[in-house]
């Protein structure tokens, strides 16, 4: 009577189940493909410029002044061919505006332009991979000649590589560029292709952000509704809810089938047809049913994390600076004796401070994958101080803890280390975009970990020990992080060598269910 209560059972849980769990199983087969159907660009990652002090004619402060900017959150350099600007950004998350270095104009559409500019050189690459960067010609000085018009012309009527259809400024997250991605702002660059290629930028980090063409598009609408179930989003958490409710009856399914194996013996087929394919599916379930607790335990759990609200965008620092503050670049790059690549500015205890990166000695490979690779160096940076031009030791490394300490309101003394991360792992992994960042340890609140993006003043990600796990649960047993010591092409093959037996096990017991359910 039990043994029959166990069969029933299982046999009900397996029918409620099967349909989604094909489903995700499905999608799950595609996933890898998706990821190897990627958008083509040229490069992920530009190669930085050396800055010639000759190419600032007019100081930030002038230039600052002639436009009535009374104050601003941030200013850095940027170069549009061989026109240098300063990009001046008002407030946070605000569009930026151009001011020419060479007579302090304003540059019309800046960031519009801009933007173009940065996709156009993602998309087919740089035409000069070390585009000049040396004293700005007498000539550009002159009275008649606009370097503002020299740059929009360069942008606008550029006849070679990829031609722009429409360029939009994004705010929110939308259906395409979805809350994953992490950036925001940035501007869709729409290219006239056949691929219908659209080309994500962030203007005020130069990065490219994401890239999407019609095939993608297609596999990605296939795999939200499959496997994310895209089309139950207006039901809130109810969705999360269905999906972990689905999810731990499926995990409850496999242990009671693993149950029934062991308190069962296999049937001998003596030739009949479906005694032997029974047997098949019973040997081939015990097999792939360790896979299903492992899939449907994580995707349970990693459902259940999403009721906690991700909060990481709140923390950012705002800074106003007044328009007098000083940049005399000679003598930066006097100081700092080597090539420029750009300035930013930075505030910290209430100092403002120059943050100057430099060049690195090995000039970078082109053609980077930064997403595919996983991993982007740190680059070198000298922090000075504004007012007096000194030196700050380690002022990268003091940065990112003087933000954790903004974010976290730990005390400093509570500091466990102060770490750079370059590359993607399991604890900080592809879901959080942003790289390089350092990682700022606490001994205290579940041992929290602060990655913090000094580059744009901004909190990456938060975890701490618990929380870790549920990260680790989903890279190991959903994602197959476990074969990455094989590679990602291994990886990528135990994903779906397991997804295609849940299949096989969820046709086969359905087929074998009709079967036995036809009248005789």
């Amino acid at each position: 009577m039990f043994r029959k209560k166990i069969y029933s059972l299982h046999r009900t849980l397996s029918l409620i189940v099967a349909i989604p769990v094909l489903l995700w199983a499905a999608s799950g087969f595609m996933h890898p493909l998706m990821t190897n159907i990627k958008p083509q660009v040229a490069t992920q990652k530009l190669s930085p410029v050396a800055i010639d002090s000759n190419a600032i004619r007019v100081p930030l402060t002038v230039a600052l002044q002639k436009n009535n900017i009374t104050a601003f959150h941030s200013v850095r350099l940027i170069h549009i061919d061989t026109k240098f600007f300063y990009q001046v950004q008002p407030e946070v998350n605000k569009a930026p505006v151009y001011l020419s270095t060479v007579n302090g104009k304003l540059l019309p559409s800046g960031d519009w332009l801009y933007a173009q500019y940065l996709a156009r050189q993602f998309l087919d690459g740089p035409k000069d991979p070390t585009p000049a960067a040396t004293a700005i010609p007498v000539a550009m000085v002159e009275e008649g000649h606009d370097c503002c018009n020299a740059a929009t012309s360069c942008v606008l009527n550029n006849n070679t590589g990829s031609k722009v259809a429409n360029v939009s400024r994004l705010t929110t997250f939308d259906k395409e560029y979805k809350y994953v991605n992490r950036l925001l702002p940035v501007y869709k660059v729409a290219f006239r292709r056949p691929d219908g290629i659209r080309v994500y930028v962030e203007t005020t980090q130069d990065r490219f952000a994401f890239a999407m063409d019609n095939k993608r598009a297609v596999f990605d609408t296939i795999f939200q509704w499959l496997h994310t179930w895209s089309w139950l989003d207006a039901w809130g958490n109810f969705k999360l809810v269905l999906i972990i409710a689905i999810a731990l009856m499926a995990f409850f399914t496999a242990v009671l089938g693993i149950y029934i194996f062991c308190i069962t013996k296999t049937k001998k087929a003596n030739g009949h047809a479906l005694v032997r394919a029974r047997r098949n599916h019973r040997y081939t379930a015990i097999v792939g049913a360790l896979f299903t607790l492992a899939w449907s335990f994580s995707g349970a759990y990693h459902a259940f994390a999403k009721f906690k609200t991700d909060d990481r965008d709140a923390f950012f620092i705002s800074n106003q600076f007044a328009p007098d503050v000083e940049l005399n670049f000679g003598q930066l790059q006097t100081i700092i004796n080597k090539p420029v690549s750009n300035i930013s500015l930075v505030k910290m205890d209430e100092q403002p401070w120059w943050r100057v990166i430099t060049m690195a000695n090995k000039p970078p490979a082109l053609h980077v994958k930064v997403m595919k690779n996983m991993e982007a160096p740190m680059p070198a940076v000298t922090f000075i101080n504004a007012n007096d031009y000194s030196i700050l030791p380690q002022g990268e490394e003091k940065y990112a803890a003087w933000l954790a300490a903004q974010f976290s309101h730990n005390a400093a003394s509570s500091i466990r280390s102060v770490t750079p991360v370059t590359k993607f792992n399991d604890e900080y992994n592809f879901a959080d975009k942003r790289l390089p960042v350092w990682k700022v340890s606490y001994n205290l609140h579940n041992n929290e970990r602060y990655f913090i993006e000094t580059s744009t003043g901004k909190l990456s990600a938060r975890v701490n020990d618990s929380e870790l796990a549920e990260g680790y649960s989903f890279a190991l047993l959903h994602k197959h992080h476990f074969m990455d010591w094989a590679g990602k092409t291994a990886r990528d093959w135990s994903t779906m060598v397991w997804a295609f037996v849940q299949m096989a096990i969820i046709v086969i017991g359905l087929v074998l269910w009709w079967r036995a359910k036809k009248p005789k």
